[in-house]
């Protein structure tokens, strides 16, 4: 697969989301399906692997994906790149001494269920908790100098976040919300981040499966534990307003034999050069069709054409900003 850069840091040009192994997404699979899954993603291509400290089940535990991911890439830790995430809030930094101790204690702790040595990409999962975004960024630049992580980035945030960031220490990547049905990152977060050379890591780039073509008004979520019940464009009602882009999407993968979900991620791979996918899926067929979107190449006029007919649809449901 072809590779991309975040700062300096190469990674595959798409890369692979693992939250679902753990949570999120109804009924996880068991240990072995998951780390069979993740070494078939590296074995297609894949070097780019993401995962947080707080993907667990239910969320009820810390560490179960970082565990998963660790035991299934140790043996080929030195040819892929490991990305993790941190919450931190100022009750950790007055028990620990300082900002940068309780962001070296949750890094220690991710590392040991890894099992590495380094962290290639640590974010900040949420910029919340009391602890403003300069303390953070001072403290992951001298973990940068010390060794223990490549780079560092930041989740859900705006421009003023990433600036403020960026002028202590510059970041490697933002990982936002992005997708067709979820835009807001090209008015102002991506032309930064194309001016200063900071990637953009978009999760959920297939908007929770409303792209790939397979979700209808009959599909039924799981009660327990899956996002998809308050996805916003997933309400039944938005799912039929949003069938004109599904249907564009459609004409695009008949004419370039591939699938929906391929083509809206070849469109963003297309449109910057700094955009690098991490699509989740829990089943493993999904994940190496998701991979294989790289392989799809829309030319200059293809691009354009599917561009402009998106920019007039209008898109119903919108998740917009969490932090």
């Amino acid at each position: 697969m072809k590779k991309r850069l975040l700062r300096d840091i190469e990674v595959s040009e798409v890369g692979m989301g693992c939250m679902a192994f753990s949570h999120g997404y109804g009924k996880i699979p068991a240990e072995e399906y998951s780390i069979e899954a993740i070494q078939n993603a590296y074995q297609h291509g894949c070097t780019f692997f993401d995962t947080a400290e707080v993907y667990s089940p239910n969320l009820s535990g810390i560490g179960h994906n970082e565990r998963i991911v660790g035991k299934a890439l140790k043996d080929v830790r030195k040819e892929i790149v490991l990305a993790t995430k941190l919450f931190i809030d100022r009750s950790e930094t007055r028990r620990d001494g300082s900002v940068y101790n309780a962001v070296k204690h949750h890094l220690e702790d991710s590392m040991k269920r890894l099992q590495t040595d380094y962290i290639d990409l640590y974010y900040l999962h949420r910029t919340s908790g009391g602890v403003s975004v300069e303390e953070v960024a001072e403290a992951m630049g001298r973990l940068i100098d010390e060794g223990f992580i490549r780079g560092w980035g930041l989740s859900q945030v705006d421009v003023n976040i990433i600036e403020r960031a960026n002028k202590v220490t510059p970041l490697s990547a933002i990982q936002n919300i992005y997708s067709m049905v979820e835009r807001d990152v090209e008015k102002a977060v991506i032309p930064y981040c194309l001016k200063n050379n900071i990637g953009v890591v978009p999760f959920s780039p297939i908007a929770s499966g409303l792209l790939s073509g397979k979700i209808t008004t009959n599909t039924q979520f799981e009660r327990n534990d899956d996002v998809r019940n308050w996805v916003p464009q997933l309400s039944k009602r938005n799912i039929e307003g949003n069938q004109p882009i599904i249907d564009l999407l459609q004409e695009y993968a008949e004419m370039k034999q591939a699938t929906p979900a391929q083509i809206s991620l070849a469109w963003m791979l297309k449109k910057y050069p700094n955009v690098v996918p991490i699509p989740g899926s829990k089943n493993k067929e999904r994940i190496i069709e998701n991979l294989d979107a790289a392989n799809v190449e829309l030319s200059d006029d293809e691009f354009n054409a599917l561009d402009n007919a998106l920019n007039k649809l209008k898109v119903y449901g919108h998740r917009g900003f969490t932090r």
